[in-house]
């Protein structure tokens, strides 16, 4: 199971910032975190990546 932080969502969403990625990940319509860590929550990299191509299709390819 591949595992992402707010760092990686960043850059999966186009380089966004570290505020709009806590916006983004707050919603209740984002997956839940697997884990809250000391350095921050982490994400299944599946469900992330499901998510994006479901609510910003346009940062997909293919």
């Amino acid at each position: 199971m591949e595992l992402v932080g707010a760092h990686e969502i960043r850059v999966m969403l186009g380089g966004i910032s570290k505020q709009r990625v806590y916006v983004i990940t707050s919603h209740r319509n984002f997956p839940d975190p697997v884990a809250d860590l000391m350095q921050g929550k982490v994400w299944r990299k599946a469900d992330v990546e499901a998510w994006i191509r479901e609510h910003r299709p346009e940062l997909t390819t293919g």
